[in-house]
């Protein structure tokens, strides 16, 4: 069972596709529902309020934020980009997120950080939330200063924040790669309603997957959260295997973990 655990919770980026995966489930979670996106979003339900909010816009997030008592942040670009739109949403806008968190008393934040943060390890390596960021591309790079940002306004201002790396939450594995990283929709939720309701959060790495057999990931320093998968990719390998080819150990999308992100030129 879902504990309502905020009277006033904001969801940022809920327009995009994991923001709309969520906005049904974490209506559970709270009294109401705060969504925002810069695009467009369908009309609000019952127990939903809607803020239109460009990230980069200070005034916007600030009034954004008001009255909430925590975040669930999706929000800004989630692929590779050209370095300025990336700097304006993943970077100015994380931390105008986070002056506003600071100055409306928000003490908690689930914030969606990436895979692509470690994309640069290789798929034979497992890692944990004390190796060493080795970010992909411009995308995972955003990512991990919004995990070092997030960690200086704990150390500073005492705001919890988990910082999520999501795998791939899709609602089930596309290719042999996500046979790893795979996340179902329902552990994300599980996973972030964990990360709301945990006693003590602190500033925590943890990785977003299922309970996949293949992972690269250690999740045992975040025990505490008390999150517990119940979904698990292995249901869908036979049907993975059956429709992709025998994967070419010498392409990098292969040999490391951040798959094709490591290929991506300039934009």
């Amino acid at each position: 069972m879902t504990i309502q655990s905020h009277h006033r919770l904001l969801m940022t980026g809920a327009a995009g596709g994991l923001g709309q995966a969520m906005r049904p489930r974490l209506k559970a979670n709270c009294a109401f529902l705060r969504l925002s996106d810069l695009s467009p979003m369908s009309p609000a339900q019952a127990g939903e309020e809607m803020v239109q909010a460009d990230l980069s816009d200070k005034a916007a997030v600030h009034n954004m934020v008001a009255d909430c008592q925590a975040i669930v942040h999706f929000g800004g670009i989630s692929v590779e980009q050209p370095w300025e739109p990336i700097l304006q949403a993943n970077i100015i806008g994380l931390y105008n997120l986070y002056e506003a968190a600071r100055a409306h008393g928000v003490k908690r934040v689930v914030f969606a950080s990436s895979n692509h943060v470690m994309g640069f390890y290789r798929q034979n390596e497992v890692v944990d939330a004390t190796t060493p960021p080795r970010p992909d591309g411009l995308y995972g790079l955003s990512k991990a200063f919004g995990e070092d940002l997030s960690r200086f306004y704990f150390d500073r201002y005492g705001i919890e924040t988990a910082c999520v790396r999501i795998g791939s939450s899709f609602p089930e594995p596309k290719d042999r790669r996500m046979l790893a990283t795979w996340l179902s929709y329902d552990d994300l939720h599980r996973l972030i309603t964990a990360c709301l309701t945990t006693p003590v959060l602190g500033h925590s790495i943890v990785y977003g997957t299922s309970d996949n057999s293949v992972s690269w990931y250690d999740n045992r320093l975040a025990h505490h959260i008390g999150y517990r998968p119940q979904d698990s990719a292995d249901d869908f390998r036979d049907a993975v295997y059956a429709k992709t080819t025998e994967p070419d150990l010498a392409d990098p999308a292969v040999q490391f973990q951040g798959g094709a992100f490591v290929k991506i030129g300039p934009l």
